[in-house]
C-alpha cells in the first residue's frame, strides 16, 4: 500500500533530512487546508460525519442517563434514605403552604384596612354633606319665612290701602 505524505511526495522522499524538509513543509503548509482535496475524500468525510454524529449524540445521552440513574439509585437505595427524602419534601411543602397562608393573611388584612379607610371616608363625607344640606335647608326655611311674612305684610298693606280707597 503506497501512501503519500502531507506534502504529496512518496514515502522514500519524505525521509529526507529536516533541513531539506523545512522549506517544503513551509511551502505546502500555506496551501494545505483541513478540507479534503478530492471528491472521494469529501464524500468519505461526509459519510463519516453522517455516522459519527448520531453515535456521539447517543453516547452522550447514554452517559447522562447512566449518571442520572446512578444518582437516583444511590439517593434512594435504602428505606431510610427514601424516608429522609420524603420528610424533606414534606417540610418543603409545609414551608410553601405556610408562606402562602401568610401571604393570604397579609393580603386580607391589607384589603380590610383599605376597606375600613374607604368606609370611614365615605361616612365622613356623607355626614358632612348631610350637615351642609340641613344647614342650607334651615337657612332657606328662615329666608322663606321672612319672605312669607314680608309678602303677607305687603298683601295686608295692599288690602288695607284698597279698602281705604274704597271707603
Amino acid at each position: 500500500m503506497a501512501t503519500t505524505s502531507t506534502t504529496g511526495e512518496k514515502p522514500s522522499t519524505a525521509r529526507k533530512t529536516t533541513a531539506t524538509r523545512k522549506p517544503a513543509a513551509a511551502k505546502t503548509s500555506t496551501t494545505t487546508s483541513t478540507q479534503p482535496k478530492t471528491t472521494v475524500e469529501q464524500a468519505q468525510e461526509i459519510a463519516e460525519r453522517v455516522v459519527l454524529v448520531p453515535v456521539g449524540a447517543s453516547l452522550l445521552v447514554r452517559d447522562n442517563l447512566v449518571s442520572t440513574v446512578t444518582g437516583l439509585r444511590t439517593k434512594y437505595s435504602t428505606r431510610a434514605s427514601i424516608e429522609r427524602e420524603l420528610k424533606r419534601y414534606e417540610r418543603r411543602g409545609a414551608t410553601a403552604r405556610n408562606r402562602f397562608e401568610r401571604q393570604v393573611r397579609r393580603a386580607r388584612t391589607r384589603f380590610e384596612r383599605d376597606l375600613r379607610q374607604r368606609r370611614k371616608s365615605v361616612e365622613k363625607s356623607v355626614k358632612q354633606n348631610r350637615r351642609r344640606i340641613e344647614r342650607e335647608v334651615k337657612n332657606l326655611r328662615k329666608d322663606l319665612d321672612k319672605q312669607t311674612s314680608t309678602v303677607s305684610k305687603q298683601v295686608e298693606k295692599l288690602v288695607s290701602d284698597v279698602q281705604e280707597r274704597l271707603s
